[in-house]
């Protein structure tokens, strides 16, 4: 499924990681807004998965841990 799923899921979970990450390196204040952010983004990224599943008549779950394995475990070339 990994190669059939949208080049937006991926680049919207993508966007949500990286906003998720900026969360680690930030003082208290900063990390309340940061955090309203992150929500938003990952809030984007699972109303997409939840749409391209209902259109595609899939398992809304699976499609959202295809994407984030796709996402944070990107397949290594073979030799």
């Amino acid at each position: 499924m990994a190669s059939e799923l949208p080049d937006e899921l991926l680049e919207l979970q993508r966007a949500a990681d990286d906003e998720g990450r900026k969360l680690e390196h930030l003082d208290d204040g900063e990390r309340e807004k940061q955090r309203e952010v992150w929500f938003a983004a990952a809030a984007k990224s699972q109303a997409a998965v939840s749409d391209y599943a209902a259109r595609n008549d899939l398992n809304r779950y699976e499609v959202e841990k295809q994407v984030r394995q796709t996402v944070r475990h990107p397949p290594t070339p073979e030799e």
